[in-house]
């Protein structure tokens, strides 16, 4: 039963230094805006869930996806479970969600925790791309950042404000 589960969604991105460049309104009397970028490639990784039911957000910042770092996640994660439901994460193929590494943590939490799944190449499906795509509305898009620190003290502070059930996530999948 549908009851029975609680239902995330988990993804890995970055969110880059030289932050992103959008369309904007401005004044006509501002004939030369000056746009600052930071010429860098330098970006914070991040492993982040959202429980769709109520748009609890958990996240992590991690230097290198693998392996380890998923686990470690899915062990911060595992905490969130609402009582007597079973957990079942919806993620993509990436080949640190397939690792032999994770076999002996999942077959000892099998009662309680399942991963699950989506179809190759099919990021559309995966609904925390939502949560990636509001926080980079929010927190970069046309923003600069002098310092690698000063981007990920900014996506944080929008990620602290979300990792208590939240109306804004919760909108974002409809789920009355």
């Amino acid at each position: 039963m549908i009851n029975d589960i609680d239902l995330w969604f988990e993804d890995e991105c970055h969110f880059q230094q030289h932050g992103s460049r959008c369309a904007m309104w401005i004044p006509p009397e501002d004939m030369d805006p000056v746009v600052l970028q930071e010429p860098t490639r330098k970006s914070i990784g991040v492993i982040g869930a959202v429980r769709i039911s109520d748009g609890c957000l958990v996240t992590s910042q991690e230097k290198t996806f693998n392996s380890m770092t998923f686990l470690h996640f899915m062990e911060k994660l595992l905490p969130f479970r609402k009582p007597d439901r079973k957990m079942v994460v919806v993620l993509d193929n990436a080949r640190w969600h397939h690792a032999k590494a994770l076999t002996p943590w999942l077959t000892e939490h099998q009662d309680i925790f399942r991963l699950d799944y989506l179809p190759p190449y099919s990021p559309d499906l995966n609904n925390i791309e939502r949560v990636w795509k509001l926080t980079r509305k929010l927190c970069t898009h046309n923003r600069y950042f002098a310092m690698l620190e000063d981007i990920a003290e900014t996506v944080f502070h929008q990620f602290d404000s979300w990792n208590q059930p939240n109306d804004v996530l919760r909108r974002l999948y409809a789920i009355i």
